[in-house]
């Protein structure tokens, strides 16, 4: 694992500038390592995402000192007893996690001898945050620290060289990598346990710097287009819709990029040539031709493709991702053809508001369909296409998730005028789907209740009864029981520390043969009270474009995970990176939806190699930590659906998850725990999921408000949502609240159907767990 895990950090280090070459460092390189994180390393973010107990952890410094490099120990030394004499605080209080370390003061004096002893500096700068603790507009979070911009000087100024290793999780400002004179820079993405490992690795070239963005590192915060549309303590407008990311950017401000999406250097130098783009039966088949053309360093491109769409009636943003592949590591002279393949039917727009004459349709508009075949999103350059000679319905479907009606907003929409692609607003269609007689046109019917037969799941296990004959044997507290967990975390039904657990949480179910299920928090790894692996962060797992390498690593999870006693990891977190200032972009993947959703469903089939679960999550649009329980995100069923559920669209298609979380917060009005138009109409009906859903820890009360006898738990099961996790209605509470049975009670109450429904639901994910189907 540790070995797996080191690679998989050191592949996703992004290198962003060598001038002259100047990395990978030779052996006989003498070199000073400046700036205290060398020692005090942020190896992942906080909160459940990061609070893993790993059996050993890798620093910066101990890591150099253990190759053959030249280290200067002197100032090794003074910066161990001065972390010694000012150490950070081992336990901080929640939320309260330190974003960076105070410097250890250094004159420029000092700097000046410590080079007198070394011809090259690494210069360590350092960033953290995490669950319910944002990135900051401050020096010390986004920015630089006085202290840090004066250590800068005094090394750029006093060694023949000068190496900057950023140690972060989020996208914070890089600006000054452009004001300094600086030989190099390594974006070193959270790696887990073996982060100083995997950044010596490639400091040194054992690994070939090979790491890509994932995403767009603009000039200024502002330049994003979600700047001041984040942070809103109540809700936030997605006034940028589609426009995330590089979407943005390459369509309306290609001149606020510093290092755009996709971007990476390498120690070796490529020739990428598109040799064919083939379309047959409606699937895009791009062949390149990647050859290392560097006459030394051996390394690995990655070759991604872009489509511009026709701008139609809709408007589009100027390139998207339609797919990627990453060679091997190709010695020089070496060359590999790679075969990126896309279905053209991938690239159609959702028209949300009938402008196409199709509303609540996934539609391809007439024109040209241009593929760009590059390194990046920027030097992507034309090489084919598809012509589409009439707009072609994809995928009729129905709205759901809309704007609440009163809440809508102003969001920007691309338009063409004179040849040029321009900015412009219209305001986002409101919802007018009646969701009363969506619910009443789609309930289950009831199971004819049979009393206890004898009947066990290990039974439906081996084929000798059906799961309808289990659930007719139970009776309304068993029903109710599969509906939540065992009311706590550290649950005493799996190994200390877990997070909780369900199925079977009474005795009479685990006497019918439901086995208690453990979850775990991820995903970094396994977080229970005994040492487990520290996994690189999820931004770090992305960075490497390499999705069968996640596979791999998480794949040694699941075993891990079975000798531990998890059955079902929280992982992957996959919402989209709308804003660099949210706190959990590290457990996040990207920007962009298809390298989420590949990502993920990667992260899916490595866990469920094992029979065990992974659990994707925060369904949907979890963007913002500050508030998060409370505030409302209010997006265009457009941009939710091409955007905010896209990747977990990809990921149910591709890797089949057997359970996935919702989310803490509102989506256009509705908490995601009670979202039946999320959770029923779009990842049940549309997508065919049959896996369990469960909500994120804690829920918030409420009444529905088409069935007023409908509430708390009765309105999340109605959503099928199956299971309230950990369970209880308040952190300190071990028991439920009743809801759920007082509203089967009540004559316009929750119905039985519904209930054996979630049932069904939970106990598939029971039959998948290798205690009752040990071939799987």
């Amino acid at each position: 694992m540790g070995e797996t895990c080191r690679r998989a950090a050191a592949e996703g280090i992004v290198l962003l500038t060598n001038r002259n070459e100047t990395l990978p460092l030779a052996e006989s390189a003498t070199i000073a390592v400046l700036g205290r994180v060398q020692r005090d390393y942020f190896m992942v973010g906080y909160g459940s995402g990061g609070d893993v107990r790993p059996p050993y952890t890798w620093n910066l410094i101990d890591a150099l000192q253990a190759t053959d490099l030249h280290v200067d120990e002197a100032l090794a030394e003074r910066y161990a007893a001065w972390c010694a004499d000012h150490p950070v605080d081992p336990e901080p209080a929640w939320g309260t996690w330190p974003r960076s370390h105070p410097e250890m003061p250094l004159t420029a004096d000092e700097v000046a001898a410590v080079a007198e002893r070394a011809s090259t500096a690494v210069v360590v700068i350092g960033r953290a945050a995490g669950e319910a603790r944002e990135q900051a507009l401050e020096e010390g979070g986004y920015y630089l620290t006085a202290d840090e911009r004066a250590l800068l000087s005094h090394a750029t100024a006093a060694f023949e060289r000068t190496v900057v290793v950023v140690d972060t999780g989020n996208v914070v400002d890089l600006a000054w990598t452009q004001h300094y004179d600086l030989d190099a820079v390594l974006l070193a993405w959270q790696g887990g346990m073996e982060s100083g490992r995997a950044v010596a690795d490639v400091l040194t070239g054992a690994v070939p710097a090979g790491g890509k963005l994932t995403a767009t590192i603009a000039t200024a915060y502002d330049r994003y287009p979600s700047a001041g549309h984040f942070g809103g303590h109540d809700h936030n407008e997605y006034v940028e819709d589609v426009y995330v990311g590089y979407r943005w950017f390459e369509t309306f401000a290609p001149e606020h990029v510093l290092f755009p999406f996709g971007y990476g250097l390498t120690y070796a130098s490529f020739d990428v040539r598109a040799e064919e783009v083939d379309t047959r039966d409606g699937e895009v088949v791009v062949r390149a031709r990647v050859t290392n053309t560097h006459g030394v360093h051996r390394g690995t491109e990655v070759v991604q493709a872009y489509v511009r769409a026709p701008q139609g009636a809709l408007g589009r943003p100027a390139r998207h991702l339609a797919a990627f592949g990453k060679t091997r590591e190709l010695a020089p002279g070496e060359s590999e053809t790679l075969e990126l393949r896309f279905r053209l039917d991938d690239l159609a727009a959702y028209d949300d508001t009938g402008a196409t004459g199709h509303r609540s349709a996934y539609v391809l508009e007439a024109g040209r369909y241009e593929v760009l075949v590059g390194t990046d999103v920027r030097t992507a350059v034309p090489c084919g296409g598809a012509d589409v000679a009439e707009l072609r319905v994809v995928r009729q479907v129905t709205e759901a998730g809309a704007v609440a009606p009163g809440h809508a907003f102003e969001r920007v929409v691309a338009r063409t005028e004179g040849g040029e692609v321009r900015a412009a607003r219209e305001t986002v269609p409101e919802a007018t789907v009646s969701r009363q007689d969506r619910v009443l046109g789609a309930l289950p019917a009831p199971v004819e209740r049979t009393g206890d037969r004898g009947v066990t799941l290990a039974d439906v296990a081996a084929g000798d009864a059906s799961l309808d004959e289990f659930v007719a044997q139970l009776d309304d507290d068993e029903l109710e029981a599969l509906s939540r967990g065992d009311f706590t975390m550290d649950s005493g039904l799996g190994p200390a520390g877990n997070a909780g657990a369900l199925a079977g949480t009474v005795e009479s179910l685990r006497a019918k043969g439901v086995p208690a299920l453990t979850t775990t928090d991820g995903p970094a790894g396994i977080r229970l009270a005994t040492h487990t692996a520290l996994l690189p962060s999820g931004t770090a797992l992305a960075s490497t474009w390499n999705p069968e390498l996640v596979t791999t690593l998480n794949a040694l999870l699941a075993v891990e995970m079975a000798a531990k006693g998890s059955d079902i990891l929280l992982s992957p977190g996959m919402n989209i990176q709308r804003d660099p200032l949210c706190g959990r972009n590290f457990e996040y993947f990207s920007e962009d939806p298809l390298l989420t959703g590949r990502m993920a469903a990667a992260t899916v089939r490595g866990i469920q190699s094992e029979g065990l679960a992974a659990c994707p999550k925060h369904f949907a649009a979890n963007n913002q930590e500050d508030n998060r329980e409370y505030n409302d995100s209010r997006v265009s069923e457009r941009a939710l659906r091409e955007i905010y559920l896209r990747g977990f669209e990809i990921c149910v298609a591709e890797s089949a998850p057997r359970t996935l979380m919702t989310s803490y917060n509102k989506i256009n009005g509705v908490w995601g725990h009670y979202h039946h138009d999320l959770v029923t109409t779009v990842l049940r009906g549309e997508w065919g999921f049959d896996g369990a859903v469960m909500t994120d820890w804690w829920m918030r009360e409420a009444v529905d408000p088409d069935f007023p006898a409908v509430t708390n738990d009765a309105y999340r099961v109605r959503a099928q949502v199956d299971v309230h996790m950990p369970g209880a209605w308040g952190r300190d509470d071990r028991h439920g609240d009743g809801s759920l049975l007082a509203s089967l009670a009540a004559a316009d109450g929750v119905t039985l159907g519904e209930l054996q429904r979630t049932a069904g639901n939970v106990l598939r994910l029971a039959l998948s767990n290798p205690r009752l189907s040990p071939g799987r």
